[in-house]
């Protein structure tokens, strides 16, 4: 199969990507979060394609994306909290779980789940293809299962090509990290999986929002990343706080040298403060100098340390205060640290 990657700007179309998407085929396209894997939700067919081409687990529940608010009144049961939730952030990166109404979704969308995560994404090539398509569009993050997900359009090309038909670059993707996912559809509300939309910036509809991005053991797994490894590089990840770091690097330095690795690769991922001190390190990533600089550029220098083949990757670990949870949860992940 031949990969066509076309580039969007608002005054040009998105393609032939909606008619792709009417015929059940798959489509990767932008958004203000990473890049998604879009299909028709409503066609098993076509989200069964979703998971062969990731090699994702069947178990994994998808996020569905639409167009218009009253798609998530034809797919869930929308409380009068749900409603103001979405006049409040949508379109933006907050995934709403709800009771799925009967018989709206096939079960392989909803990994046999009687909820459904929702949500309606902010860039314009997203909204604009959702739009042509007119239907819902099932969609995780285009890469394959378990590395991380592509916040360019050159990563999805690098896991993708000759597996779906087209890929739609809006560019980089503004925000980094995945959608924060918040349930509604349990008696007490709570962030399933952490992003750059913090409890704190749901404060006014939920004073003393909680989390649980842990699954208990035999837990279902009602969001995607809660269950599985996710976000992982080739190289094994170990975290440290900066003030740490050129302590640790020497370490596995010399260790790396003692068990026979003649030029070992450490790739370091920090800030300015975390390289400090590490001028002798040869594969350092520049994270940024705030939060959001960070999540904008972490899974691009996950990317990079599988680019020049890293044998370890050391990352700076950071305080799990408002969006540094959700920077820490991506980085615990990749450590394998669930």
């Amino acid at each position: 199969m031949q990969t066509t990657l076309i580039n969007y700007f608002p005054e040009y179309t998105v393609g032939n990507g909606a008619a792709l998407l009417q015929a059940g085929r798959l489509v990767a396209f932008h958004t203000e979060t990473v890049y998604g894997l879009g299909a028709d939700a409503r066609n098993a067919a076509a989200v069964a394609q979703i998971y062969q081409v990731k090699g994702r687990p069947s178990d994994n529940p998808l996020i569905v994306h639409i167009a218009e608010e009253l798609q998530a009144e034809e797919l869930a049961e929308v409380s009068h909290l749900a409603r103001r939730l979405m006049t409040a952030f949508w379109p933006g990166p907050l995934t709403l779980v709800l009771p799925l109404r009967p018989g709206a979704l096939p079960a392989v969308t909803t990994g046999g789940l009687n909820t459904v995560g929702l949500r309606m994404p902010a860039h314009p090539a997203a909204l604009q293809l959702l739009r042509e398509a007119a239907l819902p569009v099932a969609a995780p993050s285009a890469n394959l299962s378990g590395r991380p997900s592509p916040t360019e359009a050159e990563h999805v090309f690098a896991d993708m090509q000759g597996k779906i038909p087209l890929i739609i670059n809006g560019g980089e993707c503004l925000a980094g990290l995945e959608s924060t996912v918040l349930d509604l559809a349990s008696p007490v509300p709570a962030i399933l999986r952490p992003g750059v939309l913090t409890a704190a910036d749901l404060a006014e509809f939920l004073p003393g929002l909680g989390e649980q991005t842990k699954l208990p053991n035999g837990g279902i797994a009602r969001a995607p990343g809660m269950k599985y490894r996710h976000y992982a590089p080739q190289a094994k990840v170990l975290l440290c706080p900066a003030q740490q770091l050129y302590e640790t690097y020497c370490q596995h330095y010399q260790r790396m040298i003692e068990s026979g690795i003649e030029q070992p690769k450490i790739a370091v991922l920090a800030t300015m403060q975390g390289l400090t001190g590490l001028a002798q390190a040869e594969y350092c990533f520049l994270l940024g100098e705030n939060l959001f600089q960070l999540a904008q550029n972490l899974f691009a220098a996950l990317r990079w340390t599988d680019d020049i083949q890293a044998d370890l990757v050391l990352a700076e670990a950071f305080p799990e205060q408002g969006v540094g949870i959700a920077i820490m949860n991506r980085l615990k992940k990749a450590a394998g640290m669930n």
